[in-house]
């Protein structure tokens, strides 16, 4: 049974850091969680390191800024993993091809910038599906639309035999109260359709990784039981914490607030049932990031 609990610090002093999803935990895709970011920048005060390890397809930088729009502040965090850094490194190692057609929102095409970090990164170019070796995919061209929409790109992709690269393997987000579609979904369905997608978010381990290099590049040394993973999404950050054997500490109140009837706090049994069904083991839960 998950431990619920009322506050971060109750627990937080067993963990030198923490890896800490942003979008239902940290913010809502409009404004930050002021309880949250409180709660970030107290943990840091007292010696502890905050990774923000994100599913989003953006560079770090990008996330940088767009968190700065959100008002989170820079002193509630470290470093940041995003499986935009993490995917794109593996796009500028040829996984997919050279020859690639892109689907996703025209401003994150920026994804296609190669990454510093590579030697010998290979030249990516924009394709017609028609001509091309692979797909990458930062999320729908349209995060609003109808899934079955999708099918038909999908299915001639799939009788090409191309390779899929997921930037975002979330399913959902929730911007504001409004919930859109992401990369995960296209993944999903080219998947069930018998197609191969690439993963490199959580639950994966390669962004993981990325975060274990982030906190080395700050010079910390830590042990896997010296973290804390937090998030709301049990397939991304409850069940990839799970797999790392990563403490995690799940938030209710996010995409889940309905199953597990989180107001304040997440009810006792509706979270039990919930956790039964999702086969999920959180270390800890709470209703809110605070």
């Amino acid at each position: 049974m998950s431990q619920i609990i009322h506050a971060l610090s109750e627990v937080s002093d067993r963990y030198d850091a923490l890896f800490v999803d942003l979008w239902g935990c940290v913010h809502n895709g409009v404004t930050a969680y002021p309880a949250a970011c409180q709660a970030l920048i107290d943990y840091r005060a007292r010696g502890g390191t905050v990774i923000l390890v994100t599913n989003s397809p953006r560079p770090r930088a990008a996330v940088e800024i767009q968190l700065d729009g959100f008002n989170v502040p820079r002193e509630a965090w470290d470093s940041i993993a995003t499986s935009g850094d993490s995917a794109r490194a593996a796009a500028f190692e040829g996984v997919v091809g050279e020859q690639v057609h892109f689907i996703g929102l025209e401003e994150e095409k920026a994804f296609l910038t190669p990454p510093k970090v590579l030697d010998n990164p290979v030249r990516l170019d924009i394709v017609p599906l028609e001509e091309a070796e692979g797909i990458v995919c930062t999320g729908p061209a349209d995060p609003n639309s109808d899934p079955e929409t999708w099918r038909a790109e999908l299915l001639l992709a799939k009788t090409r035999g191309l390779k899929l690269l997921c930037a975002n393997p979330d399913i959902v987000v929730d911007r504001g109260d409004h919930r859109e579609w992401c990369a995960g979904a296209v993944a999903q369905m080219y998947t069930e359709m018998g197609g191969e997608s690439l993963y490199f978010g959580k639950p994966h381990p390669p962004i993981y990784d990325l975060a274990r290099r982030r906190l080395a590049a700050l010079g910390k040394q830590v042990e896997t039981a010296g973290i804390l993973a937090i998030g709301d999404g049990i397939h991304t950050d409850i069940s990839g914490a799970m797999g790392e054997d990563i403490d995690s500490l799940f938030i209710t109140g996010g995409l889940a607030a309905a199953d597990t009837k989180t107001t304040d706090q997440p009810d006792p049994d509706a979270l039990a049932a919930y956790l039964e069904t999702q086969q999920a083991a959180p270390t800890y839960s709470i209703g809110f990031l605070r």
